[in-house]
Formats: structure tokens, sequence, C-alpha cells
């Protein structure tokens, strides 16, 4: 056959079709139609004529772009693929974020291959109909280099950045809706308190999963009793580490803050403020020596010893008595150490004092059988709710 009558065999193929797109295309071979040359650049693409005119209109993931292509051409085909989507019930623009793409029965030459979608389901376009096959998206190595750092997304930082999806956007809102109602329901069913969604840690795990995809599959009892806990005080250990740094450099304050719990079993809790934070270190059961001034100082002593003399300025507790005595002790064995009470707990002891004034002390007893009356009739109380808008009162708890 001459090239005379390939070409015009050619043009009479071009001629049958719809799509615009033939009319700047060819097949090189008439017998596959899935292998199409662009005729201003003669690259030849795969996938029919659906894939010669991405690589026409260009700026698409697909394939490369035609830097040859006029622009009153790509106007023509963009306008034709929008065109076709808009019939199709799909209002978003063809933009770089597309992973789906669309034949249709116009589009002769389909692609059979399967493409991929962000949310791991294969689509398969045969005779214009899409055949959704269910496929787990796989992790390979590159994930791990592509993976930003939650923290950095979370908090703003230079070099982190969203990924912005190409879905529709009420698509995109109604699958948020479902999604966030199951975190909202674990929460309500774990009791968790509403207000650890302001963590940091929370925002990163829900960044993390989400960059993750589908299928993940999540920890089971075991690996979050053992091997992830461990993990953590891993991690914990590590930001002591910056904090140790600091304490040698700049130096540090121990606090002390002993409580105890509804079994009445004293702890005290020590833990150390730098210019970085306050960094808890560790509990020390107390209850058979609490009120003991000097076994109290021997255990700020060995803290103190713990962390190191030369980096401790000063220790902080409460101003009980036995903590006077501790701290006189303190000072007395090491010079260069400052024992300062609690300003909270100063503050507390103050306005136990002023309580004991006589009037006042009159109208705090008036006030609290005022308010034992109010909450031990039920009609009284009811009417109080009614005239302070449901408002209650403050009560002393013990």
């Amino acid at each position: 056959m001459t090239s005379v009558e390939s070409n015009s065999e050619d043009s009479s193929a071009k001629n049958s079709r719809k799509d615009p797109g033939w009319k700047y295309n060819y097949l090189k071979d008439p017998k596959d139609p899935n292998v199409v040359t662009c005729i201003f650049c003669e690259k030849t693409t795969g996938g029919g004529i659906f894939h010669a005119k991405q690589h026409q209109v260009g700026n698409l993931k697909n394939v490369s772009a035609c830097k040859m292509c006029p622009p009153d051409v790509k106007e023509e085909l963009l306008a034709y693929m929008n065109d076709k989507k808009i019939q199709r019930n799909e209002s978003y623009e063809i933009s770089p974020e597309d992973d789906i793409q669309y034949l249709t029965d116009d589009d002769e030459g389909v692609d059979h291959s399967e493409n991929v979608n962000a949310s791991g389901k294969r689509i398969s376009h045969k005779k214009g109909k899409e055949v959704m096959i269910s496929k787990k998206t796989k992790k390979g190595p590159m994930d791990l280099y592509m993976f930003q750092e939650s923290k950095k997304v979370i908090r703003g930082q230079k070099g982190a950045k969203l990924i912005q999806t190409g879905i529709n956007d009420d698509c995109d809102e109604e699958i948020r809706a479902r999604t966030i109602q199951h975190i909202a329901r674990f929460f309500y069913q774990a009791g968790i308190p509403i207000n650890a969604c302001h963590l940091d840690s929370f925002k990163e795990m829900i960044e993390a999963i989400g960059r993750y995809g589908p299928k993940l599959r999540p920890p089971s009892y075991h690996e979050l009793r053992c091997p992830l806990l461990k993990k953590e005080l891993e991690y914990t250990n590590d930001l002591l580490k910056g904090h140790k740094n600091t304490w040698v450099k700049h130096g540090c304050s121990i606090m002390s803050d002993a409580w105890t719990d509804m079994r009445q079993k004293s702890i005290i809790n020590f833990m150390v403020n730098c210019s970085l934070g306050t960094m808890f270190v560790k509990s020390i059961y107390a209850s058979s020596f609490i009120r003991s001034g000097e076994k109290t100082f021997e255990l700020l002593d060995k803290f103190v010893e713990e962390i190191g003399e030369q980096n401790v300025i000063q220790v902080i507790t409460d101003n009980g008595s036995n903590y006077v005595l501790a701290g006189e002790l303190l000072q007395a064995k090491r010079e260069h150490l400052y024992w300062t009470p609690c300003a909270a707990h100063c503050i507390d002891l103050m306005l136990e004092d002023i309580g004991k004034i006589s009037y006042i002390k009159m109208t705090l007893e008036r006030a609290i059988f005022l308010v034992g009356f109010l909450y031990s009739h039920t009609g009284t109380l009811n009417m109080m709710r009614g005239f302070t808008s449901k408002k209650e009162l403050v009560r002393e708890r013990n």
C-alpha cells in the first residue's frame, strides 16, 4: 500500500469518528486503535484517543504535555472533555489532581487497562461502562520517603504541604460528615473528654490515618498494652534528653506536688522545670512518711542527687510544716539551693486564715447552711434554678 493510500485510509477513519481528537491524531496501525500518534509532535501514546487528547491538552499527570499543540486546539479538546463529563453528571473539571479518568462510548480505541483512584479502587473501562474493582492499596519504599511528618502538617511548619484532592466539594463534605461521626461515636462510647480533640497528638493521629489511606489495620489490645507502650516510653525518654541538656546549660527547678487519691493513698509527683517547660519525672508512694519532715527531706535530697546538684537552682514544694522542715534541712546541706514555697498553696493558706475572722466565718457558715438547705429540698432547688436560669451555686466539695 502506498503512502497516499495509507493517508487516505487514515483520513476516512478519522471522518468516521465523532471525537474531535481524531482531527489531530492518527493511527499508525489501523488494526491497533489503542496506539495513537499526535500530528503536531509525532508522539505515540497508548490508551487510545482519550490519552492522546490528554497529551495534547497538557497539565495532566497521566501523559506528558505536547509542546507544539496550538492553544485553540487545547481549548477545543478541553471543552469537549468537560462537556462529556457534564453529560455524565460530574461537575468537577479536569485537573492535575484528578486520579479517575472516564471514557465514553464515543472514545474509540478504549484503554482496557485499569486506572486506580485515590481511594485505592481500580476502575476498568469497557464500552463506556465503569466497573469498580476492590483492591487494597499497596505501600512501597517510596511511601516512607514521601510521608510528611504529621506534626509539621498540624503545626503548619515550612515544608509541609497538604495535598488538595479533586473530589467534588459536596461529596467531600458528605464523606467527611460520615467519617467524623465515627470519631465522635468513639469519644462518646469510650467516655473520652471532648476537650481531648484540642490535643496536637489527636490531630496528628487523624493526619497519619488519612495519609495511610484505606485498609488500615487498627492496633490490637496486645500492641497497645506492650510494644506500642514501650515505644512511647522510649519516645518520652528521648524528649527528656533534650530537657536534661538544658538543665546542664541553664539550670532547673525541682517541683513536688503531694496529693491524696480516693483511697487515701498519698502520692508525691516530682517534676523539673526549665526554659523548655515542665517535665514529669516520677511519682513516689509516700503514705508511710508524708507527715515526717525528716523523711520528706531524705526524699527531696535523693531526688536532687538524681537530677544533679550542680543543675538545681531551687526546690519548690507545698508550705506544710513537714515541707518547711525539709526545705530548711535541704538548704543547710546544699548551701547554693533555695527552697521556695508554692505560691498557690500560700494563697490557699491565706484564705483559710481570712476565713477564721469572726464576721467572715459567720457569713461563710450561713452561706453553707443556705446552700445545704437548697440542695436538700427538691422543690426549693427547682424554684432556685428557675430564677437563676438553671445556674448552679458554688458548693464546697470535700
